[in-house]
């Protein structure tokens, strides 16, 4: 009950660090908009794939932009996909890599690394092919990475519900867990990600750390790039910029596999922190208070007010970043299921990938079973 109620104060505490994450002065932007080239590793035509791409086609930026897709599969169905939208967007410039080319273990920097060959500009700005952005979102991801003194630039994102119960249940579980966790992990210095949904740099940047070719038997592939970075004395910046990251789990299996192989690649980046973090379920606990004490006055009322708390997170993160919260209901099958997959994820040797089983050595190192 204890930790519940800790729980239930850094429920609060989180709460102010995603308005102080979102809610910030954006980068100034200068007249010049340099030209950008845009990378989608692609595997599979997922649901929402199309609304996704489409939204990186549809920027308002006033540079030159180069969009390069990559599948490894010359059969990827993901290409029906990329050539709708090309001819939806003819006087874009897009590119399409279709190559097998293995360069280590991890597919996606294979992927990427045979898609860079095409990249024409300085800036190169890879992100996951179901990340969906905004208009501005460009501009003001450029705009952050012409910052003095940084480096990369990562952008905050939370879920988007593509389909069904367990796909909203994805999408809560980023929106109310993991959004929060990184607000208060910048906000308070503890944590200095960089983060799938957006990873942008110059070039110049890219061969100073060896190109994507060091991070290619990595499974945190995206955190490796930004310690990389920041070992060249530079500085990662997480831009207050939220973008929607598609979630379409169909089943309970599916869910579990996903976040698991989430919950293994955190628990590899820092170990101490992870294991901190099991704090902040307040509602799992409380319910786990609940039953070791039978019910008692003392135990309802932390868990009341561990509810209480973890509504008024949900609430604040609906405000700020404009989420519909009408899934709130499913909240205690939200919190036991993410409390469920911290403590499940301190017993897995392995990881599924896009259905290709690997275990994590303790260098993060990918090794194919």
């Amino acid at each position: 009950m204890v930790l519940a109620l800790a729980g239930s104060a850094y429920q609060l505490l989180a709460a102010r660090q995603v308005r102080a994450l979102l809610v910030q002065p954006r980068a100034r932007r200068k007249t010049a908009a340099p030209a950008v080239t845009i990378l989608k590793p692609l595997h599979g035509a997922e649901p929402g794939l199309d609304v996704a791409l489409q939204s990186f086609l549809a920027q308002d930026y006033p540079g030159t932009v180069q969009v390069v897709f990559g599948v490894q599969d010359p059969a990827d169905p993901a290409q029906l996909v990329v050539g709708s939208l090309r001819r939806a967007h003819p006087r874009r410039d897009v590119a399409l890599v279709v190559d097998a080319t293995p360069h280590g273990a991890n597919r996606k920097i294979s992927n990427v690394i045979n898609m860079m060959r095409r990249a024409k500009h300085d800036i190169i700005l890879l992100a996951d092919s179901d990340i969906v952005v905004r208009p501005d979102y460009l501009r003001e991801v450029v705009a952050a990475l012409e910052t003095p003194g940084v480096g990369v630039v990562t952008c905050p994102y939370r879920g988007q519900a593509v389909r069904g119960i367990w796909s909203r249940l994805a999408a809560m579980g980023l929106t109310y867990q993991f959004l929060p966790s990184v607000a208060v992990g910048v906000g308070l210095g503890l944590a200095q990600p960089c983060m799938g949904s957006t990873i942008a740099l110059r070039r110049e940047v890219l061969t100073r750390i060896g190109g994507f070719e060091a991070f290619a038997d990595l499974l945190a592939d995206d955190y490796a790039i930004g310690a990389a970075v920041r070992g060249t004395g530079l500085r990662s910046l997480v831009a207050p910029v939220l973008v929607a990251h598609n979630c379409t789990e169909h089943g309970l299996a599916e869910l579990a596999r996903h976040e698991l192989r989430w919950a293994r690649t955190i628990r590899g980046v820092d170990p101490a922190g992870f294991f901190g973090s099991g704090v902040t379920y307040a509602v799992p606990l409380a319910l786990l208070g609940l039953f070791l004490t039978g019910a008692s006055l003392v135990s309802l009322a932390v868990l009341a007010f561990a509810l209480i708390c973890r509504l008024w997170l949900m609430r604040e993160v609906d405000r700020i970043a404009g989420v519909d919260g009408r899934g709130r209901w499913l909240t205690p099958l939200r919190d036991v299921l993410s409390f469920t997959i911290f403590l499940g994820s301190f017993f897995v040797r392995a990881v599924d990938w896009r259905g290709t089983q690997f275990r994590v050595d303790a260098q993060g190192a990918l090794r194919r079973i």
